[in-house]
């Protein structure tokens, strides 16, 4: 993107104001990786559900870049308290340095628990959850459970790390719970005609049929590898990894990189909340 003249403007606009539009940035305190995001509420006529984490901390001598993005459905409770617990109890798990694999299945499992006995709390909300830990700028692990997605790019290539869980794919695994997918209401399949994904965190009322496990990759970070972006599936439904990445690729600053994924997700009338994370291994 060569011109941002009118950037800001046309992202105002397009975003339908600045109170429906978040976006930030920062970097690494010990090497060149630096991370912007950018969250615009959708045309939905409810409050915005999509819930982000982006941020370095220090532990044990050690620089962890967290990154999330959560797409909650029916209410923002649930992708609310992803945003606040999730990475902690990663991090709590007494193996992650060790077992860093299992340690985040172990810790997506329980998180998933937890919202299931706050459920009084939290209502019959559920949400999605993409998350990726970079460990001393070196080493990348991507989880995810839902369709919000993480698209790493190496030498300009897209590279998908996270896997889309949809009913259609896991259809078989629904209904030995005793589920069904079905296409009614609508052109989308859904498990028992209600939900778009077939993992999530919290919906109580159909966890009897959904899994919460999430998939886990990894990779390491070489010259090779350019960023990474984590998105919500109101990017997605609009664009192709390639796209995205070849989007991404000609903007140095990330923050201004996750804004024009954002811009160009609404030129393509996508009428979903979009959240956009880009992390940029590079300067």
């Amino acid at each position: 993107m060569d011109n941002f003249c009118c950037f800001n403007s046309v992202y105002s606009q397009l975003a339908g104001g600045s109170s429906s539009s978040v976006y930030g940035k920062g970097r690494s305190h010990r090497g060149p990786v630096k991370y912007g995001f950018s969250l615009v509420k959708g045309k939905a006529n409810h409050p915005m559900e999509d819930y982000h984490v982006a941020k370095f901390v220090q532990q044990q001598g050690n620089e962890l870049g967290l990154f999330a993005i959560y797409d909650g459905h029916l209410g923002d409770n649930v992708p609310a308290y992803l945003q606040k617990h999730l990475f902690p109890n990663i991090l709590k798990e007494r193996d992650f340095w060790t077992e860093t694999h299992r340690s985040i299945a172990k810790a997506y499992e329980r998180t998933d628990q937890a919202i299931l006995s706050h459920s009084p709390d939290l209502g019959r909300g559920g949400s999605t959850a993409v998350t990726a830990i970079l460990i001393n700028g070196q080493k990348l692990w991507v989880a995810n459970v839902g369709d919000s997605r993480a698209v790493l790019s190496k030498r300009g290539q897209a590279i998908q790390m996270s896997i889309d869980h949809e009913p259609n794919t896991e259809r078989g695994s629904i209904e030995n719970r005793g589920g069904f997918v079905s296409n009614m209401p609508g052109d989308v399949a859904r498990v028992n005609g209600q939900l778009a994904v077939s993992r999530a965190f919290g919906d109580k009322n159909l966890k009897s049929h959904l899994s919460s496990d999430p998939d886990i990759t990894d990779a390491d970070i070489d010259d090779d590898t350019d960023f990474i972006i984590l998105a919500s599936d109101g990017l997605w439904k609009v664009m192709s990894n390639q796209e995205a990445v070849d989007i991404a690729k000609k903007i140095k600053d990330p923050q201004k990189a996750a804004k024009q994924l954002v811009v160009e997700a609404l030129h393509r009338e996508s009428k979903d909340d979009i959240s956009c994370i880009v992390v940029r291994f590079k300067g």
